[in-house]
């Protein structure tokens, strides 16, 4: 092994050094437990977001909006639930950064307006939501968050539209990014993919009622039966008399983000006709073929690298073992001890397992490096546990690029792959080899081409324009709200 490099700069928390999706969506139309189908399309989808949660129910004549800071398990209790009435509800789960957002970005958004009652949430990032902003702000316009959702509900107020339709048409048709959105009303449940596709959004009925998610993960807990994915640039408006569709966007060329099936989505969803766990176990089987390491053992980084980590193992013929240990049940604060404890933010989610790693050829495989701080904690946790050679294996390419639809990822100037080569960044995280997926098989794992996707965050082509400053998902100001 070559002589250890200087220290990397000090390490964020073990979720910090990961991708993160913004949010998750899921509404229903047309069932008289809807709040509670809410909640636990919600709970399927938690993953997607930590952060917050929220649910607004209708029933035909007032609005009930129920939000918290937290897991939705600990936000909904059973009086919650039973006090959001009515047959309509959408709900939203928010990813966690570092600081306190608070209720004001919380979703979903709901407002009294001309039209009456609206109800608002989306999962991903509108670009052009800053230049938008100060365009009403001019105009007198008063925001009560710095989510882009409420840029939208302001420009849906000001359209001239006669119906939810056209007011929504002539919001969106002003709006730039990545995006799915739910729009409830007294009266509709309307779901809007952006016209590239990029975020996810799932249609299914349960019964004579319709269902709208981000992953078919959460259908599948409550029993409903996937119908098929929203269509990109697709406008679906449920109402009493049934399920009408429309495109009010000039067509583009689809660009589902890659990354939900590398990470983002849980390995049960299928999407876009893609099953993520199949996906995963492919990519593995052929990072197996396309870098190759003598080992003795295969160990996952739970738990998006584990279906990756199984697929190396079947093609290589190298046993798969858990040699690392996820602690599921940590909390979002803890008492950290001082140095004493070496490496122990990583070791509060994670434990070697000595029996199985010492005097072994490790393959360590996980589905990224971002910062690679923590890449670098984990090989150095494998070595303490006995391992004579530790080999790192990324089931994606090297991320060199931010992202600007809807996952919250560092500046470029953090990103490991963005100013290391691959050889620097194996000698920085101290591993004895380090390989990635190409693009080539990647995409052959996931059976799909690369130009129906998205891939801005390793290649740089980005299907929107990005333009000026990055729109700020949470508020500056970093204050908090007790639910």
């Amino acid at each position: 092994m070559s002589p250890s490099p200087p220290e990397c700069p000090a390490e964020p928390s073990f979720d910090d050094d990961h991708f993160h999706d913004e949010c998750g969506i899921f509404g229903v139309f047309n069932h008289q437990e809807a709040a509670n189908l809410t909640y636990l399309g919600l709970y399927a989808q938690q993953h997607r977001g930590q952060e917050s949660a929220g649910i607004v129910s209708t029933d035909g004549h007032n609005f009930h909006t129920h939000r918290g800071v937290g897991l939705v398990a600990d936000i909904f209790r059973k009086q919650d639930i039973a006090q959001l009435a009515g047959a309509h509800s959408i709900g939203h789960v928010r990813y966690s950064t570092s600081g306190e957002s608070g209720l004001r970005n919380c979703q979903p958004f709901s407002y009294e307006y001309a039209y009456g009652g609206i109800a608002m949430c989306h999962n991903g990032n509108i670009v052009n939501a800053p230049e938008l902003r100060r365009e009403m702000e001019k105009k007198g316009s008063i925001f009560q968050s710095t989510s882009d959702t409420e840029v939208l509900i302001h420009l849906v107020a000001r359209s001239d539209g006669d119906t939810t339709e056209s007011r929504l048409t002539d919001a969106v048709r002003r709006l730039t990014g990545g995006f799915s959105l739910l729009v409830l009303t007294e009266t509709k449940l309307i779901g809007l993919r952006d016209p590239n596709g990029i975020r996810p959004m799932v249609l299914g009925r349960l019964g004579s009622s319709w269902v709208l998610a981000s992953e078919t993960c959460a259908f599948d807990l409550i029993g409903a039966r996937f119908e098929r994915d929203v269509e990109p640039g697709e406008m679906v408006v449920i109402t009493a008399n049934g399920l009408r569709s429309m495109f009010p966007f000039q067509s583009a060329a689809p660009k589902f983000c890659v990354f939900e099936y590398v990470y983002f989505a849980r390995p049960d969803s299928t999407l876009e006709g893609v099953n993520v766990y199949e996906a995963r176990y492919r990519i593995g089987e052929q990072l197996a073929a396309e870098s190759p390491a003598n080992a003795d053992i295969i160990v996952a980084v739970p738990d998006s690298g584990v279906p990756p980590a199984m697929g190396y193992a079947k093609r290589s013929g190298v046993p798969f073992q858990m040699g690392l240990i996820r602690n599921h049940y940590v909390g979002r604060t803890f008492i950290e001890p001082q140095q004493s404890i070496r490496n122990f933010g990583v070791k509060l989610k994670l434990n070697a397992n000595r029996s199985i790693i010492a005097g072994k050829r490790v393959v360590l495989v996980d589905d990224s490096i971002v910062r690679g701080t923590t890449s670098r904690k984990i090989v150095e946790m494998v070595r303490a546990a006995g391992a004579t050679e530790v080999h790192m294996r990324i089931s994606s390419p090297p991320t060199r690029h931010s992202c600007f639809y809807g996952i919250d990822t560092p500046n470029p100037d953090e990103l490991m792959a963005n100013k290391m080569s691959v050889d620097e960044m194996c000698k920085a995280i101290h591993a004895d080899s380090l390989g990635f997926v190409s693009f080539e098989g990647m995409y052959r794992a996931v059976g799909k081409p690369r130009e129906q996707h998205c891939d801005a965050c390793f290649s740089g082509n980005y299907p929107v324009p990005i333009e000026g400053p990055r729109s700020p998902q949470l508020s500056l100001l970093r204050f908090t709200q007790r639910r």
